[in-house]
């Protein structure tokens, strides 16, 4: 049996796994990357976005990523409203707070697309996709990893970043603590008729909380985060029924919306690993945590991961 060595291979090709990859061009590691399928880049726009922060803007400066997204497609973060259910409300800006952005809006794919182009042209990277693990052997000295083709790797080290339902965290027997919020997040792209000069809006309300993120142009994406019930009555909403109500659950604070994509949604949970490093091995994001859409911050954290990591590794 023909084993090729590497000192890292990642497991899982999403935004953490790709932009460790990325970290770790320029070093004198041989590093491997497994993945099933390549990102795609869709032919509107995704439904899946985020609110990256300076400072992860800043890593993906670092790594050479930040450089080749579409200008026209990235929407400046400026202001956040957030409103209670009673009245009150929070307001933070980045001019009363000294910044120049509280952080950019991005669609998830377009990030996804230009990490997979830049770890393609890394030349201390081999690619193994598609390809998936089917078992994996840790040893004193390395770790095994056999893939679904029998193609075998060694490694150093193992990273998992292949998501919440990580085969590897399961595999190596690292326990995870989820739980369901028994909601759904109900997520679609719309046009707005205002202008909404990169405010971000929050809306505490009754039947859950409604979150709007700017886009590039005058275009909005939400997210309604919602019991599975209501969720799925938006769901089942003919597109002008659906617009007419985020508009109303926003206060009409844009006008009149028109919905640009179809409506999708995802189950919500909390996830803690209380352990997410082993001999040999170690997670990062979603493998290693995962967290409420409320904050925002599920990717930056593992945005972080991946930094933080790639600097141990690189030193």
């Amino acid at each position: 049996m023909q084993v090729t060595q590497f000192d890292v291979v990642i497991v899982g090709g999403g935004l953490a796994g790709l932009s460790l990859a990325c970290a770790l061009s320029g070093t004198r590691l041989r590093v491997a990357l497994v993945e099933q399928r390549a990102p795609i880049r869709p032919a509107g726009w995704d439904v899946r976005v985020y609110a990256i922060s300076p400072a992860n803007a800043r890593f993906l400066q670092r790594i050479g990523v930040w450089k080749h997204l579409p200008e026209e497609r990235i929407a400046t973060l400026m202001a956040m409203e957030v409103y209670g259910d009673t009245g009150a409300r929070l307001d933070f800006s980045a001019y009363a707070s000294g910044l120049s952005e509280l952080g950019w809006v991005i669609e998830s794919s377009l990030i996804a697309c230009e990490l997979w182009e830049n770890v393609k042209r890394q030349n201390n990277l081999t690619l193994f996709s598609p390809a998936a693990p089917s078992r994996v052997e840790i040893r004193a000295e390395e770790a095994i990893l056999t893939l679904t083709d029998g193609r075998t790797v060694s490694t150093k080290l193992l990273v998992g970043a292949d998501g919440r339902d990580s085969w590897l965290r399961q595999t190596v027997g690292l326990s995870a603590e989820a739980t369901s919020y028994g909601e759904l997040g109900v997520v679609a792209n719309f046009a707005c008729e205002r202008q909404h000069r990169g405010i971000a809006r929050q809306w505490f309300r009754a039947d859950g909380v409604l979150a709007w993120l700017p886009l590039a142009g005058e275009r909005l994406s939400i997210v309604w985060s919602t019991a599975e019930e209501h969720a799925r009555t938006l769901l089942a909403l003919a597109g002008d029924e659906l617009s007419a109500r985020v508009a109303s659950a926003g206060q009409h604070a844009l006008g009149d919306l028109k919905l640009l994509t179809p409506a999708a949604a995802f189950p919500l949970s909390l996830m803690r690993v209380p352990r997410t490093f082993t001999a040999r091995l170690a997670l990062i994001g979603d493998a290693a945590h995962g967290i409420h859409p409320l904050s925002g911050h599920g990717i930056n954290l593992g945005f972080q991961d991946a930094r933080v990591l790639g600097e141990l590794l690189a030193a």
